[in-house]
C-alpha cells in the first residue's frame, strides 16, 4: 500500500498525462465529472517527457500532429518546423495544459501500484505511490503505445565502467558526447533520430546494428507564415478528408498499382513520393504494403538511394534491408545515410547473435570487444502493452490483466477487455493506434469513451464491459486481416517481436482508419452492441 490509507472518491481516474490523458481530463470536466490523472513524471507530456534525446522529432507534420477539438487553439499556436522536434511538442502540450487549466487535476510524480476492481460497489480502487489512493467508477488507461521502454538486459552491464543512456529515458541535462568513444546499439526509428546527432559531437562513433531499416528522407525545413495561414484558413477540410484516409494522413494514396506502370515510370513516382517526405513513399501506390511484386519496386528503389547516398559498396550493402519495406514502420530521418560516411562513424553488422554482452571497456561482438567510453541502447518499446504490463492491473474474480493477456491482447475495438468493466484503453492493442497518426486517432477514442459515459449517466448504466464473444470475434477479425498483408510476414515490434518472450500477435488493427471509425460508430447506433450493460438497478 501507499504511504497512507487515504481514498479520495471520483467518478473517473486517468492513468497517463500524454497526450491522450490531457484531452480526456477536459472532455470528462465537461461533463461534470470528478476526474484525475496519475503519472510517474515529474511533468505533463508522456512519451514526449521522456523522449529527449538529441535528434527526437515526429514523424507526423506538425500541423497535424495537433489537437483538432478546438478551433481557437487550433488558429493560436504557431509551429516552427515541418516535423516538430521534441521540446516544441512538450511546450505544445503544456501549453495545452494551462490553456484549459487542467494542472490542478493532475498528480505528478505519482506511480499506480494496483488497479483493482471491486465488484461488490463496481469500483476501481488505485493504489499510487503518493499519499493518496483513489476509487472511482470509471479507470481510464492512457498509458500510450509507445511508452515502455525496450532496456535489453545484456550480459555483463553492469560491469561496464562508462555511462549508459537509453533513448526512452533520456536525461534532462544536456549530456555532452565530446571527445568520447560513444556505441549506439539499434538502428530503428530513435536510432536513426539519435546518430546523425552523436555523430557531429562525439570524437568516435560505433554503431551495432543488428537490423538494417529503410529510412525515408524527412526534408525537414522551416514553417513560414503563410504557409501556416494557407493550412488553418481550411483545417477542417483537410482534416475531414484525413480521417478518410487509411492512417488519418493528409497525403492521399495514388489509387494504381505499382505494377500497371513500366519500371521507369513507377520509379518516376517513387521518386516523387520520396521527395514529398514522410510516409509519401508508402503511398506512391495503393499496394506497395499488399503486393510483394510492388513492395519489391520500393524495396530497390530505396536501396538504390542508399548506394547514391554512401559510395562505399559494401558499408550500402550493410545498411540496406533484406527485409519488405513497411512490414517495419518506415524511419525518417535527416542525412542518416550520409552520416555513414565520416571517418569517426563506424557500422557493426551483428547478424542473429547480436550483440554477446559487455564488460568493463565496451562491447563484445563474437569475440571481439569494442572500447566505447558511453553507450546509448536506442532499443526502442515494448510496444502496445509494456506500460500497461508493468501495472498489476486486478479485475473481476481477482484475475490480472496479464493473465489474461497471456497469450497476447485481447481486445473489442482496442477500447476495452473482458473481465475488466469500467476500464477503457486509449489506443490499445486491437485498434488502428500506431499504424496511424496519433492525434485524430486519440480524439477519435477520447471522445467514444466520453460519449459512451454520458450515455451510461442519461441511461442508468453502472457498469459496462464486453461480451467475450464479441471480443474473441474482433480479435479473429484482425489476426484475418493481418495475415493476409506483407506486414505480418517479418518480425517487427507490431508484433512484439524485439521483447523476448513477447507473444508473436499483431497488436494493432490494420483494416483502417475509415473502417475502424464506421465499426465503432456502428456499434453506438445499434446502443453499444457487443458490450453487456448493468443498470444501477442490477
Amino acid at each position: 500500500m501507499a504511504k497512507s490509507q487515504n481514498i479520495k472518491s471520483l467518478d473517473a481516474i486517468i492513468v497517463g498525462a500524454g497526450f491522450a490523458g490531457i484531452y480526456m481530463l477536459h472532455k470528462l470536466r465537461k461533463l461534470g465529472l470528478l476526474a484525475k490523472i496519475v503519472d510517474a513524471a515529474s511533468g505533463v507530456g508522456g512519451t514526449w517527457f521522456w523522449n529527449r534525446y538529441p535528434g527526437a522529432r515526429c514523424d507526423v507534420e506538425s500541423m497535424f500532429y495537433s489537437y483538432s477539438f478546438d478551433e481557437d487553439l487550433e488558429q493560436e499556436w504557431e509551429w516552427t518546423e515541418r516535423y516538430p522536434a521534441q521540446p516544441e511538442i512538450l511546450k505544445y502540450i503544456n501549453h495545452v495544459t494551462d490553456r484549459f487549466n487542467l494542472r490542478n487535476d493532475i498528480e505528478l510524480e505519482t506511480s499506480v501500484k494496483s488497479t483493482v476492481y471491486d465488484e461488490n460497489n463496481s469500483k476501481w480502487i488505485i493504489t499510487t505511490s503518493g499519499d493518496i489512493n483513489f476509487s472511482a467508477r470509471f479507470c481510464i488507461m492512457a498509458t500510450g503505445c509507445l511508452s515502455a521502454a525496450n532496456i535489453p538486459d545484456f550480459q555483463g552491464l553492469k560491469n561496464f565502467k562508462g555511462r549508459v543512456f537509453h533513448t526512452g529515458k533520456w536525461p534532462h541535462k544536456n549530456v555532452n558526447f565530446s571527445n568520447r568513444r560513444v556505441g549506439v546499439i539499434g538502428t530503428g526509428s530513435s536510432g536513426v533520430q539519435i546518430i546523425p546527432e552523436i555523430a557531429k559531437q562525439a570524437a568516435h562513433l560505433t554503431i551495432f546494428q543488428r537490423t538494417a531499416s529503410y529510412v525515408a528522407e524527412a526534408f525537414n525545413r522551416p514553417l513560414d507564415e503563410s504557409e501556416q495561414a494557407k493550412t488553418k484558413k481550411n483545417y477542417s477540410e483537410i482534416r475531414a478528408a484525413a480521417k478518410k484516409t487509411f492512417g488519418g494522413f493528409t497525403n492521399v494514396a495514388n489509387d494504381q498499382s505499382a505494377m500497371d506502370l513500366s519500371l521507369e515510370a513507377c520509379r518516376e513516382k517513387l521518386e516523387e513520393g520520396w521527395q514529398a517526405g514522410g510516409n509519401s513513399l508508402m503511398v506512391a501506390f495503393n499496394d506497395i504494403a499488399d503486393n510483394e511484386n510492388s513492395n519489391m519496386r520500393a524495396q530497390d528503389f530505396v536501396r538504390d538511394k542508399i548506394r547514391q547516398a554512401v559510395p562505399d559498396l559494401e558499408l550500402a550493402n550493410k545498411l540496406s534491408p533484406e527485409h519488405l519495406i513497411g512490414c517495419k514502420r518506415l524511419c525518417l530521418g535527416t542525412n542518416y545515410y550520409e552520416t555513414y560516411n565520416r571517418d569517426n562513424v563506424t557500422l557493426i553488422s551483428l547478424g542473429k547473435e547480436g550483440v554477446e554482452g559487455l564488460n568493463a571497456d565496451g562491447v563484445i561482438v563474437q569475440g571481439s570487444i569494442f572500447e566505447i567510453d558511453d553507450l546509448v541502447m536506442a532499443t526502442g518499446f515494448d510496444a502496445m502493452t509494456g506500460a500497461l504490463s508493468k501495472i498489476p492491473i486486478y479485475g473481476k474474480n481477482n484475475v490480472s490483466l496479464n493473465d489474461s493477456w497471456a497469450a497476447g491482447p485481447r481486445t473489442y475495438l482496442g477500447l476495452m477487455t473482458y473481465g475488466f468493466p469500467n476500464l477503457f484503453i486509449v489506443t490499445g492493442p486491437g485498434s488502428p493506434s500506431v499504424l496511424t497518426n496519433m492525434l485524430p486517432t486519440i480524439e477519435q477514442h477520447v471522445e467514444w469513451i466520453a460519449e459512451c459515459i454520458e450515455y451510461m449517466d442519461e441511461h442508468n448504466i453502472r457498469v459496462i464491459e464486453p461480451y467475450l464473444k464479441s471480443q474473441d470475434d474482433w480479435v479473429k477479425h484482425g489476426n484475418e486481416i493481418a495475415s493476409k498483408t506483407l506486414r505480418y510476414s517479418c518480425s517487427s515490434w507490431y508484433l512484439g517481436a524485439n521483447v523476448p518472450g513477447k507473444p508473436r500477435v499483431f497488436m494493432p488493427f490494420i483494416g483502417g482508419m475509415p473502417a475502424y471509425r464506421e465499426k465503432c460508430s456502428a456499434v453506438v447506433a445499434m446502443g453499444y452492441e457487443g458490450f453487456k450493460l448493468s443498470k444501477n438497478t442490477e
